[in-house]
């Protein structure tokens, strides 16, 4: 029986179906617990890269449990319980001739592994909840208005397009906010004394030469009269940093010491390049999926079953997986972005943090399983509003790292703005959620 919120719980039972998401409510409850995951896996990333533990370490737990994540939601909601009419079990279609549609899946696939792991570089450029409001901005703008289209224009177009311009304006807001508050680092940074601890960290920073007061800057008690020494390497890796005032100029440059990914001396702008280019890479996987469930271009031949949602997102996962895996590992040994080489062994040895690591999986997982749920009930495009990650992930950037404590007073105000317009933009796009017709 349709439970609260219209959803079927599947159990093997005589005439019981699987899982399937009935109704508009069912779909939202499903978006949100999605936005909660999808906001929550990059903190825990950024976490143990501000810790100094290697991304190409942290990449390769997470894949693992990625795809731990979209095995169990395919074996248990798209295997357990009847099938209905057009809607095999998941066992039953890994055997049948689908294979434009599993194509589409994995296509869908390979686009957010490589816009993960884009963005996994971009959140130590240009900071957590940036990366993520640019990134998921770029995914509605582009995403959702090739979902509407695909959906048969199923989602109320004088609800969803308002706010998919409320996106839009979001992302020019979003540089604005990382441009100010690089500004303010700078200017921070900029005191007698700490040209020596760039160099220390080998790093040519563009200093500037504004008033720091001018700007409403705030810098520690320490910095008027002397610089603070930074703290030993040991020090650093037991987690003895609590005499740094969060914000400060020796904040700033103690997290840059500890990081493995080094950003000081890089240009904001190849920060930025890279989050847009995460950004097209993510506006392309749900359209994948849309395509790959409901075969809306016809390549399927005649007679054949779509791809459930479940079956179409472990399609998914297994490329996402494979790509991951294997850019990764060649990166422990050809590293970028200033960061370390390592070896398998030294990867199988890593346990500092992999708890942290298997866990930004499942969630990553499991988050955007539920959002493809959502979608095949309600429209893809009206679930593209778990895009409101970056109201989870700034909530998290702020408690965990600190960002933009001690900042301008210009840099406050478009931070707010900002965000203001990215709830106003999620607001409108649950609103024009509709209920797609199936059979």
């Amino acid at each position: 029986m349709p439970g609260k919120w219209g959803l079927e719980l599947s159990v093997p039972l005589p005439g019981v179906d699987m899982f399937v998401v009935e109704d508009r409510g069912g779909a939202v409850a499903l978006m949100v617990a999605s936005l909660l995951f999808l906001g929550t896996w990059p903190a825990l990333l950024t976490l143990l890269e501000r810790r100094g533990r290697l991304p190409q370490h942290t990449y390769l737990d997470y894949s693992v449990t990625n795809l731990l994540a979209a095995a169990v939601i395919a074996i248990t909601f798209g295997q357990v319980g009847e099938t209905r009419p057009g809607m095999p079990s998941f066992f039953t279609q890994l055997t049948q001739d689908n294979w434009p549609s599993v194509l589409f899946a994995m296509a869908g696939g390979i686009a957010l592994s490589i816009g993960n792991l884009i963005s996994q570089y971009a959140w130590a450029f240009v900071g957590l909840s940036v990366t993520n409001i640019i990134c998921s901005s770029m995914a509605v703008v582009l995403g959702t208005t090739m979902n509407y289209f695909l959906d048969g224009r199923i989602n109320r177009a004088e609800i969803l397009f308002p706010g998919v311009a409320c996106f839009l304006v979001a992302i020019f807001l979003g540089s604005a906010v990382h441009s100010s508050n690089a500004k303010d680092e700078e200017e921070k940074l900029s005191m007698s004394g700490f040209r020596n601890a760039f160099e220390h960290c080998q790093s040519e920073f563009s200093l500037r030469d504004l008033p720091l007061m001018s700007r409403g800057i705030e810098l520690s008690s320490d910095v008027a009269d002397q610089v603070k020494l930074l703290p030993n390497q040991e020090a650093m890796e037991d987690g003895e940093d609590g005499d740094f005032d969060t914000g400060t100029a020796e904040f700033i440059v103690q997290v840059e010491k500890r990081r493995s990914i080094k950003v000081f001396g890089s240009s904001r702008w190849l920060g930025l390049g890279m989050v847009l280019l995460a950004g097209v890479c993510f506006s392309l996987f749900s359209p994948a999926i849309n395509l790959a469930t409901n075969d809306q271009w016809r390549a399927l031949r005649d007679g054949a079953p779509r791809l459930t949602v479940y079956t179409a997102f472990f399609y998914f996962s297994v490329s996402c997986f494979a790509l991951g895996i294997g850019l990764n590992a060649r990166l422990l040994y050809r590293p970028v972005a200033g960061v370390p080489p390592s070896t398998i062994g030294a990867y199988a040895g890593d346990w500092n943090g992999r708890h942290w690591a298997l866990l930004a999986g499942l969630l990553c997982g499991f988050g955007n399983g539920f959002q493809f749920m959502g979608g095949q009930a309600a429209g893809y495009a009206a679930a593209d509003a778990v895009q409101a990650l970056p109201l989870i992930s700034t909530f998290w950037g702020i408690i965990l790292f600190g960002e933009y404590r001690r900042s301008s007073r210009k840099t406050y105000l478009l931070l707010g703005s900002m965000l203001t317009m990215f709830v106003v933009a999620v607001v409108l796009l649950m609103a024009s959620a509709a209920h797609r017709k199936t059979g």
